[in-house]
């Protein structure tokens, strides 16, 4: 029985997966661009992040530090750019 629910979760599951796919707008390929750089930028910012969270040395936490707010500058630039992109 428990295995006649499983498959009835995972079939939910993929036509959820299928009607969320339906109902967004295509992209173009520079928003596909940033957004693809976007999804870099938070993997490298939540990795500075974890190791900040363990970095003793001073240095090594202000180096951190300034990784992670340059990451941030980035990321928002990239938001104004996606906004420019999203207006046209």
């Amino acid at each position: 029985m428990a295995r006649g629910f499983d498959s009835k979760f995972v079939e939910a599951q993929q036509e959820e997966a299928t009607r969320e796919t339906k109902i967004k707008p295509a992209m173009t390929p520079e928003q596909r661009a940033i957004e693809a750089r976007r999804e870099a930028l938070e993997l490298a910012r939540a990795r500075s992040r974890a190791d900040l969270s363990r970095a003793t040395a001073a240095a090594h936490r202000q180096m951190l530090e300034a990784a992670i707010a340059a990451l941030d500058q980035q990321l928002a630039s990239l938001a104004q750019q996606l906004a420019l992109l999203a207006r046209s």
